[in-house]
C-alpha cells in the first residue's frame, strides 16, 4: 500500500514547509536581494563572502518555490527508503559540499573562462534538491515504460509485415517511464536562471552520486542522532513493545500450564460427581473399618 502525503517523512515535510516559508519571509522583509551571488560586486568589491553561506536559503521567487516545493514533495520516497535518520544525515553531511562548491566554481573558474560573462549564482536549495534528485534516479524504479511517437503509423505496404511496420515506427518513438514526469518541475528549475541554476544543478548531481558511491570521505556512515528526528521516542515504543510481546508469550506459557491443571481437578471433580450413593457408603464403612 502506497503512503500518500507526508507519511514517515518528517523531514521532508519539514523541506517542504521551510521551502515556503523561508520564501514568504524573504518576500515580507525585502531581504531576496541578500540572498544570491554575484562575483562583481557582491565579493570582489564589497567583500560579501559570507553570500557562499547564504545562497541556499530559500528560492526567491514564486515559479522555483513552486517548482522546488513539488520536487521535494516528490523525494520523500528517498526517506520512507532510507529512514528519516539517513536522511537528515546525507542533507547534513553534503551540506557543506552543496554550499560552497558551487560558488567556488563560479569565482574561480567559471568566471575567469567566460571573461566575466558568467557572473549570477541564484538563490535557493538548487544543490540540495538535485543531490537528492539523483539518489531517486539510481534508487527507486520504475513502474511501467511507454513510447511516444510524433509519427502517425504508415499504411503497410505489399512488401512490408504489420511487425516491421510497428518496428519501424518504435525506432522513431521516444521512450518513457513513469518517473519521467517527475523530472520536469527540477528540470524547469535547472533552468529557470540559466546558467547560474544549472552550474547549482549539475554540482548537486555530482555531489549525489558521490554519495551514493562513497566518494565523500565519512559522509555515507555518518549519522545524526536519533532525537533529532523523533527515532529516540521510537525505540522506546519498540522497547514497551517487546517487553509487552514478551510478556504475552509468558502468560501464554502459563495459561495453558494453568489451563491443563484446571481441566485436570475438572475431570477429578467430574470423576467424583460420577460416584453413586452406594460407592460413598461403601467408603464410609472402609473409613470406620
Amino acid at each position: 500500500m502506497i503512503s500518500s502525503g507526508f507519511t514517515n517523512a518528517p523531514v521532508s515535510q519539514f523541506l517542504v514547509f521551510s521551502t515556503v516559508i523561508g520564501a514568504l519571509i524573504a518576500t515580507i522583509t525585502d531581504t531576496r536581494y541578500y540572498l544570491h551571488v554575484q562575483i562583481v560586486p557582491h565579493v570582489w568589491g564589497y567583500g560579501q563572502f559570507w553570500r557562499f553561506l547564504t545562497w541556499q536559503i530559500c528560492f526567491t521567487n514564486s515559479t522555483e518555490v513552486l517548482f522546488g516545493v513539488l520536487t521535494f514533495y516528490q523525494l520523500r520516497v528517498i526517506e520512507r527508503l532510507w529512514g528519516s535518520r539517513k536522511f537528515a544525515s546525507f542533507l547534513l553531511a553534503t551540506l557543506p559540499y552543496t554550499t560552497l562548491l558551487s560558488p567556488l566554481i563560479l569565482t574561480f573558474i567559471l568566471r575567469p573562462l567566460t571573461f566575466g560573462r558568467i557572473n549570477h549564482l541564484p538563490a535557493g536549495p538548487t544543490s540540495i534538491l538535485f543531490a537528492l534528485l539523483a539518489n531517486y534516479y539510481a534508487a527507486i524504479p520504475y513502474t511501467y515504460r511507454y513510447k511516444i511517437s510524433p509519427w502517425a503509423a504508415p499504411a503497410p505496404s505489399s512488401s512490408q509485415s504489420n511487425t516491421q511496420t510497428v518496428t519501424s515506427l518504435w525506432s522513431r518513438s521516444l521512450t518513457l517511464t513513469s518517473k519521467s514526469l517527475s523530472y520536469l518541475p527540477p528540470l524547469q528549475l535547472a533552468l529557470s536562471q540559466f546558467p547560474g541554476s544549472l552550474l547549482a544543478a549539475g554540482v548537486g548531481w555530482i555531489i549525489g552520486t558521490a554519495y551514493r558511491r562513497d566518494l565523500l570521505p565519512g559522509a555515507s556512515r555518518w549519522r545524526v542522532p536519533g532525537w533529532m528526528v523523533g527515532e529516540e521516542k521510537k525505540k522506546v515504543f519498540e522497547g514497551l513493545r517487546a517487553r509487552l510481546d514478551a510478556e504475552r508469550e509468558r502468560e501464554g506459557g502459563g495459561s495453558v500450564l494453568a489451563t491443563g491443571i484446571l481441566a485436570g481437578e475438572t475431570e477429578g471433580a467430574q470423576a467424583r460427581q460420577r460416584r453413586t450413593l452406594g460407592d460413598m457408603v461403601a467408603e464410609q464403612f472402609r473409613g470406620r473399618g
